[in-house]
């Protein structure tokens, strides 16, 4: 009886030795069903040397009986019918329309959250490796095939890490290739082959493609990527990349000091995210338009981003970030460019965290922190500690996090507002969400960096901390 696999990324380990033959050819691309399959296939797409994108499919199911299909959608606009059922259920061609309309509805949610605008790949003629954590019936890898046939790829490899030994072997008439890593018999669940089997959000999704894009250029997104806006560059700023001493460890960063700058901002990212977040570069450049300098910096070294693919604890060592944090706002100091300018920390995510513990460690230096869709609750016992006017930006669906908000707010006695931004979700991927934030975030900034430490200029705490104009906002 084979051993079970630790999680994910372990499986997709040894997937990727099943599927050497594949390594360094210059036309193989790894798709992988979402969710479950990413963090397999960040894996094999490392190993292999090839570019890693996500496959979206939805099952349209019958009128009022959804577990049965009629059809399915997937990327790159494939829609499959099932006739001999639509015919047989005496479906209607409006019923299937309007079916169609929701389920692509929310493909194009799912879609817009993992790759932003980044448009489908061109896969004609590629050798495609489709990627999932296991297969069970195969229902949705089969229908994943299907639609595959129609961009006109040159073959198409199943591969996952375990598989019933009889639907791997069936599809062995579906695929041009199918690799299972092991078959066991009895196979029972996929879930149970794996010792950590927990769920794969769609913000992990969104992390491990973008370090993806890193890992491998040709793969990386344009700038309007990840579902954030076209991102102009900063050249007028004069960015430079820097190398950011901070403790043991040099940290890559990119630093922007527009003319006359009335303050800097130190990026803290999160969730595995980095100093290339096209949402954090476009409130950058916000910041900078407002005449606020900005520091992006990788809060991992790349060793350290590795284990981290593998294993996703660091990005919650809150400790560790607010450690490299103090490091780079002490770096700040000793740069004649901005020694004389009063910080700002934005903190995305566990950043968010991270900023608040920061700022607790350097109260004379940090004069105002901005969370976007962050948890400043995991700063725990430094929350009471922190002088700075805190801003604390959530999406209005985002319901958990509004409640990890709520809860941090609770324990603070800085002076602090809470916006919720109406319509967007986690990663304010709706059109409009990301420049509502940004412009909350260049106003609060522009409004304390200007002002003494800890205190907006000619407003109370009671101003900060309940009034709309404390944050700029109409």
């Amino acid at each position: 009886m084979p051993a079970r696999f630790r999680d994910r990324a372990a499986a997709g380990q040894k997937l990727a030795r099943e599927l050497a033959e594949y390594a360094g050819r210059p036309n193989v691309v790894v798709l992988a069903l979402p969710r479950g399959g990413v963090p397999v296939a960040l894996e094999v797409a490392r190993a292999l040397g090839a570019p890693l994108d996500v496959f979206v499919v939805r099952k349209l199911g019958l009128p009022r009986h959804e577990e049965l299909a009629m059809g399915a959608i997937a990327s790159g606009g494939v829609r499959l019918l099932n006739r001999d059922v639509i015919e047989t259920y005496g479906v209607s061609n409006a019923d299937v329309e309007r079916v169609t309309a929701r389920e692509q509805a929310e493909l194009e949610r799912r879609e817009r959250r993992y790759r932003g605008s980044r448009p489908f790949p061109d896969l004609t003629g590629k050798t495609v490796i489709l990627v999932d954590d296991g297969l069970a019936t195969g229902a949705t890898m089969r229908a994943a095939v299907e639609a595959l046939r129609l961009e006109r790829p040159g073959e198409i490899i199943v591969a996952v890490p375990v598989a019933a030994p009889e639907t791997c072997d069936a599809f062995r008439d579906v695929a041009d290739d199918v690799v299972c890593a092991i078959t066991p018999e009895p196979f029972y669940a996929v879930g149970l082959w794996y010792e950590d089997f927990s769920q794969t959000t769609d913000e992990e999704v969104h992390d491990l493609l973008e370090r993806a894009a890193r890992e491998h250029p040709s793969a990386a997104p344009g700038p309007e990527a990840r579902g954030a806006p076209a991102y102009a560059g900063r050249e007028g700023a004069g960015e430079r990349i820097v190398r950011v001493a901070a403790g043991r460890v040099a940290l890559e960063g990119n630093l922007a000091v527009p003319k006359d700058a009335r303050g800097v901002v130190l990026f803290a990212h999160g969730s595995g995210s980095s100093r290339h977040s096209p949402r954090n570069q476009f409130v950058a450049e916000e910041l900078q338009t407002g005449g606020l300098a900005t520091l992006l910096v990788d809060l991992l070294t790349a060793d350290e981003e590795a284990v981290d693919a593998r294993t996703r604890r660091l990005r919650f060592d809150i400790g560790l970030l607010a450690e490299r944090l103090v490091g780079a706002i002490d770096w700040l100091a000793r740069q004649p460019e901005t020694s004389g300018l009063r910080v700002g920390l934005f903190g995305a995510s566990t950043g968010g965290g991270a900023a608040l513990v920061a700022a607790a460690e350097r109260p004379q230096a940090v004069a105002a922190v901005v969370s976007r869709g962050g948890r400043p609750d995991l700063a725990g016992e430094a929350l009471p500690l922190v002088r700075a006017p805190t801003l604390l930006l959530v999406g209005e669906y985002d319901d958990p996090v509004i409640e990890y908000n709520e809860r941090a707010m609770a324990r603070m006695h800085a002076p602090v507002k809470l916006e919720i931004v109406p319509w967007a979700t986690h990663l304010f991927e709706e059109p409009g969400a990301l420049e509502k934030v940004a412009r909350l975030a260049r106003d609060w900034f522009a409004r304390h960096l200007a002002s003494a430490p800890g205190r907006a200029a000619g407003a109370s705490d009671e101003q900060i901390a309940g009034g709309a104009d404390a944050a700029g906002t109409p």
